[in-house]
């Protein structure tokens, strides 16, 4: 998966839960700018950035070995 990617499945599952990047933001502790960077592929985006939006989507980052 790449950034682009990831950044895709974050914004579907903001809007499947009806929420606007700022509600996002502020439930992540984070600005709308850096959702927005995140929800478009930008790759400077922090992983500790990525959790707290993954969390506050209700999801969870987990890596695996390829193939597995």
């Amino acid at each position: 998966m790449n950034v682009a990617e990831l950044g895709a499945i974050l914004r579907s599952r903001r809007k499947t839960l009806n929420l606007t990047q700022s509600e996002t933001a502020d439930l992540a502790d984070i600005s709308t700018r850096v959702l927005s960077d995140l929800e478009n592929g930008r790759e400077t985006v922090r992983l500790d950035i990525l959790t707290a939006v993954a969390t506050a989507l209700g999801m969870s980052l987990s890596l695996k070995v390829k193939g597995s």
